[in-house]
């Protein structure tokens, strides 16, 4: 957070505090007014009573307005910066680091923590510097009133921060819980979604769905147990502003001060407390966004899976590159091997398939090829020279790379296009369309390239998602396609033709595709078959 963001976040929360301690004070100068009133005296001792009655009233959302416009304007300053930082420390990161999410699920969970992270300035430390500043002015111009209701009021303060503490303990607690169960219902139902054929396959839908039955169970109980804390924390509050009204009314002493007094230090508690009691949902701002610091931390904490050339001393020569491995092995996380060593050569042009059961090493393959892991032994060359002393981006952008789900932006098409390709005219990203075997698709659309595609727009089809991938890849002109399992959702027929037709839009290119699946193999120069590799590696 910069210097002029914090200003501003201080400013905000004194100008909340002044708008709390407007409302404290409406709600006590009414409370004068209507006992004085009912005394029946000269209506000019009233006049200061209303004049004050109606300047808190309109002062409280005056100050609240000026407090929102301020605070929300410097969050939402910070949050800018922010994601430009964490996107641009996530770069080094992908994918290798980002665990086995997909990179969707990962960017949505960084943006949300992000955002929580960021919104405690304005649920969090506004709202407590608010508190202090209206608490402080109260208990001070209370206690010069009447001493003993300011100890009172003192006392209450201080049972609310007491609650609040131990409402941040308490949501801190079950915050992780609740996430957890969370996680693991989306886990299961990810699991029982993907592979319903599967488990029918072998009739184990009622055991998936017993899974799912009790991850809910899980998730239920974790909510109940949150809410019951939640509820205790209000009820402590509440208990608290009631003993202390009691108190105020017990100690007021009317027949000294006045009934009209005694009636506004009465009512000052209850005021203070119905003004405090935002605090609460502010102590689970907290533990939700100290969590949200903390997961942000840990992810960006890692280094990467690949190190840049610091100092690069060569350059590739122009023109499509010859990949070269000379028995590399590879590990994603230290602890075993992932890729045992292997030796190959894809010439510019050469079409390899790499077909194997999971766990065999095949994505991890295309990981070191596509620059995204580093060899943990052996020679990796590029065009006769170690990618070790080449720039990073100077091999990557030789590379396009097309997963089992390519991502599609809620956006328009040309928008979802020019990613890969962001100086590619209309016609260049039509004409990619349509040799990914999508013309006859683009020629329905009635907005052209201009469509919204993804969430809100038009849906596709899982062989047209396939497609739009490929479409990308095209377009970019690079000399290197690798596919990581591009076809793994799409029925036989649809994959057949998307991996011809993928093949045809990349003559002159090289092709490298890892697939469990038969369909297009006899399209490829070379297969290889890693399944002897998923014992190496501790596979299936």
């Amino acid at each position: 957070m910069n210097g002029s963001v914090r200003q501003r976040i201080i400013l905000g929360g004194l100008l909340g505090g002044a708008a709390t301690a407007a409302g404290i004070a409406l709600t006590a100068t009414s409370g004068w007014l209507i006992v004085r009133a009912a005394e029946h005296p000269v209506l000019l001792t009233l006049f200061v009573a209303i004049v004050g009655v109606r300047t808190f009233g309109m002062a409280r959302p005056f100050f609240r307005y000026l407090e929102r416009v301020v605070s929300h304007d410097a969050a939402l300053e910070d949050l800018a910066e922010r994601r430009t930082s964490v996107y641009a420390a996530l770069v080094p990161l992908t994918p290798a680091r980002l665990g086995r999410r997909s990179r969707a699920t990962v960017l949505t969970a960084v943006v949300d923590d992000l955002t929580d992270a960021v919104e405690s300035q304005v649920r969090v430390t506004v709202p407590v510097l608010s508190s202090i500043v209206a608490g402080a002015l109260v208990v001070v111009l209370t206690a010069l009133i009447a001493p003993i209701s300011g100890l009172i009021l003192a006392a209450l303060l201080l049972a609310i921060a007491a609650a609040c503490l131990l409402a941040w303990k308490l949501e801190s607690a079950a915050l992780a819980e609740v996430l957890d169960a969370r996680a693991e219902v989306l886990r299961v139902s990810d699991l029982v979604a993907r592979q319903a054929s599967e488990l029918q396959a072998i009739g184990a839908e009622t055991t998936a769905l017993r899974w799912l039955d009790q991850a809910h169970d899980t998730l239920a109980a974790a909510v109940r147990r949150q809410s019951r804390g939640r509820a205790l924390v209000s009820a402590v509050t509440l208990v608290a502003t009631g003993v202390a009204t009691g108190a105020s009314a017990m100690l007021a002493q009317p027949e000294v001060i006045g009934g009209p007094l005694a009636a506004l230090l009465v009512v000052v508690p209850v005021a203070v407390g119905d003004a405090m009691a935002p605090l609460v949902d502010a102590m689970r701002a907290l533990a939700r966004a100290r969590g949200s610091e903390a997961r942000l931390a840990a992810l960006l904490a890692q280094g990467p899976a690949v190190q840049d050339a610091a100092d690069p001393a060569n350059t590739l020569a122009e023109g499509g590159p010859e990949l070269s491995l000379e028995a590399v092995s590879a590990t994603w996380t230290g602890e075993r091997s992932d890729l045992p060593p292997t030796t190959a050569t894809i010439p510019m042009g050469h079409r390899l398939a790499v077909v194997g059961a999971n766990g065999s090493g095949k994505s991890t393959l295309l990981a070191v090829l596509a620059r995204h892991l580093d060899p943990a032994s052996g020679r990796y060359d590029v065009s006769g020279t170690d990618v070790r002393t080449l720039a990073l981006d100077e091999v990557r952008d030789r590379i396009a790379l097309v997963d089992d789900e390519p991502h599609i932006f809620a956006s328009g098409l040309r928008e979802n296009l020019i990613l890969a390709a962001p100086d590619a005219s209309d016609e260049e990203l039509i004409g990619a369309l349509r040799r990914a075997g999508l013309g006859e698709w683009f020629n329905n659309l009635e907005n052209g390239l201009d469509t919204r595609i993804g969430h809100g727009g038009r849906g596709l089809s899982g062989g047209e998602r396939a497609r739009v991938g490929v479409a990308r890849a095209i377009a970019s002109h690079r000399s290197v396609l690798m596919l990581d399992e591009p076809v793994a959702h799409l029925d036989h027929a649809t994959a057949v033709s998307v991996i011809h037709d993928l093949l045809e839009a990349s003559q002159g290119r090289s092709v490298v595709m890892v697939s469990h699946r038969p369909e297009g193999l006899d399209e490829f120069d070379e297969v290889r078959d890693f399944t002897s590799n998923a014992a190496a590696t501790g596979g299936s």
